[in-house]
């Protein structure tokens, strides 16, 4: 076996969720932040919950505020009118 390719391993990885110290695991890192895990998990938990962690609806509202269906509707009127 090739000496020294494989990475350091720690075996008392702290887990942290929301700055709380949650578990402890073996990783190649002395600790990992996580945003979910299985004591928030709605599945395990059975409680549900929103995260929104990449701002999806945010994202969505305002792509599909004002007048965005307007514009569509405007561009399908010129379009049939350009096959007559």
């Amino acid at each position: 076996m090739k000496k020294d390719i494989h990475p350091e391993f720690h075996p008392e990885c702290k887990v942290f969720y929301r700055g709380e110290h949650v578990m402890t695991v073996g990783a190649t890192v002395p600790e990992l932040n996580v945003e979910i895990w299985s004591g928030s998990h709605p599945f395990y938990t059975g409680k549900s919950s929103f995260v929104d962690t990449a701002g999806r609806v945010e994202k969505f509202q305002k792509k599909f505020q004002g007048d965005y269906f307007k514009k569509k509707e405007a561009n399908k009127g010129k379009s049939s009118s350009k096959s007559r």
